[in-house]
């Protein structure tokens, strides 16, 4: 599957430092050690309506890390699915008459616009589930052949007392798991499971219903599994970070976990990102609930998208935070007073600016303190001038390589 077209980068001078962020397993800020080249996996959306800003903010906070592991000297093998088959895009298709993959086509476009227009640099691997079946059922396969799968009138399900580290991302207690699982798409209700929490892996063909052959029978990839193989197909066990909203760390990133480590013996990945939520009207946003803020529709306002990523770039990746009206009238103003500043023959020496960017991003994406040094420099520049001709070029570039704000 095709991703978006990628935005220009352009080397700053020196390199920056190595990446720290919190681990959602240990729950400690910790300094990733990619090799060469990182290894990065970010959970997709499932493409049933359009992006919204909680989506968007999950994706910039990957593009940050991406952008700071380049510029420490990194290359980046980042892959990134599309759940184009799930229960959500069947029933919407089927609620507005529309066929599932034509919404699911429709809603991709959608998003591929809005991460180009917002400079979200695009995936090593951008890669469907549909296209990954043949992959999905190998892996499933090779769960059950561990022993770790059982089936029930064709569905394969996970046996969770076979994961011998299950809670090892999530850290919550049975209670907790069961609670989250039953509201997040398990089924812990079906009586003839071995264990409410254990999930499926592959679900038989239902009438009406999309189904690929396979070495399980006719059907389509469970949930959790399709990341799982994704990932172990275009990264391998062990990579350097794997994450999403946070919604996500239970169910989907525990039950990935054990998969792959019931499959590989290892773990799926070092270190584990999560993005707080975004939201609107005192509620979380998200498509069940309907309060969503499009990035498309803002676009078809004729908001800057560079001003849409700066409003979201005030708060800190694992903050959950409230969009409010105030939001875009302040980030305006900010890119207005960069751009003014920028646009000057000359200003106050812009190395430490450099410095303290690279400084605030490397330390678990303190996106606000970056900002805020953007912002010293800026209000420098405009009162007080400078000597500097190099500078405001070197903080343009700045901007744009380390924060993705086209100035």
């Amino acid at each position: 599957m095709r991703s978006w077209s990628a935005p220009d980068i352009v080397p700053l001078p020196g390199t920056g430092g190595p990446l720290r962020v919190h681990d959602t397993a240990t729950g400690r800020i910790r300094t990733t050690t990619p090799g060469s080249t990182a290894g990065m996996y970010a959970c997709g959306i499932t493409p049933y309506d359009a992006a919204h800003l909680g989506h968007a903010f999950t994706y910039l906070t990957f593009d940050l890390v991406n952008r700071v592991w380049r510029d420490a000297g990194h290359d980046v093998n980042y892959v990134q699915n599309t759940t184009d088959i799930d229960d959500p895009l069947l029933e919407r298709a089927e609620a507005t008459g529309v066929d599932w993959r034509d919404l699911a086509h429709r809603e991709i476009d959608v998003f591929r616009e809005d991460m180009a227009a917002l400079s979200i640099i695009p995936p090593t691997s951008y890669v469907g589930v549909v296209e990954s079946v043949d992959l999905i059922s190998e892996l499933a396969v090779r769960i059950r052949e561990t022993g770790a799968a059982y089936e029930i009138d064709g569905d394969l399900y996970f046996s969770s007392a076979a994961a011998s580290k299950f809670g090892e991302i999530s850290n919550l207690d049975r209670e907790e798991m069961l609670d989250l699982f039953g509201q997040r798409g398990g089924d812990p209700q079906r009586v003839e499971k071995k264990d409410p929490l254990d999930w499926l892996l592959w679900r038989a063909e239902r009438p009406g219903e999309p189904a690929w052959d396979s070495p399980l029978g006719r059907g389509r990839p469970g949930w959790h599994i399709e990341c799982s193989a994704i990932a172990l197909d275009r990264l391998g066990p062990s990579f350097d970070l794997n994450g999403g909203g946070s919604d996500l760390i239970f169910p989907h990133h525990e039950m990935g976990a054990a998969e792959t480590r019931c499959a590989t013996g290892q773990p799926n990945a070092h270190n584990h990102l999560h993005v707080g939520m975004v939201g609107l009207n005192g509620e979380k946003m998200s498509k069940s609930l309907g309060n969503l803020v499009f990035v498309s529709k803002l676009r078809q306002q004729g908001v800057d998208p560079a001003v849409i990523r700066l409003a979201m770039l005030s708060h800190h990746y694992r903050a959950p935070w409230e969009w409010t009206d105030a939001e875009l009238p302040a980030a305006a103003e900010r890119a207005e007073r960069w751009r003014a500043a920028t646009a000057l023959g000359s200003g106050p020496d812009a190395a430490p600016v450099l410095a303290a960017v690279r400084a605030s991003l490397a330390e678990d994406l303190d996106s606000p303190a970056a900002l805020a040094a953007v912002d010293a420099w800026a209000s420098a520049a405009l009162t007080e001038g400078g000597a500097d001709t190099e500078a405001p070029g070197l903080v343009r570039t700045t901007v744009d390589t380390l924060l993705g704000v086209k100035l």
